[in-house]
């Protein structure tokens, strides 16, 4: 990931800050750049806006769990595995699981 497609994805969010996906898309460039705490900000704004299928809070645990939130980081999974269910996508759900279990010993 370049800083350049950082930075078109930060001005597409600051043209259009409505602009769900563009949310979405500048978060999952930030957690490529290891920019955890911007990350977790604009994927909080993609899920308060935008009915995720549970990719986002998958993607929202991974930058939480970065930063040392991990009940933040459970809290997310859970409800991307409520999410992903409702959508009919029973190998996040397993995926999230798994995660989740991993992170119950933390």
């Amino acid at each position: 990931m370049t800083s350049s497609r950082l930075d078109t994805m930060r001005a597409m969010v600051a043209k259009s800050p409505s602009n769900a996906l563009a949310r979405f898309g500048l978060a999952t460039e930030a957690l490529k750049a290891q920019l955890y705490d911007e990350a977790v900000e604009h994927l909080r704004v993609y899920l308060d806006s935008h009915a995720d299928e549970g990719n986002g809070y998958g993607r929202l645990a991974e930058a939480l769990v970065k930063l040392d939130r991990v009940d933040e980081a459970r809290d997310a999974l859970r409800q991307g595995i409520e999410a992903s269910g409702r959508f009919g996508h029973p190998g996040m759900v397993n995926e999230f699981e798994a995660r989740l279990d991993e992170l119950e010993g933390v």
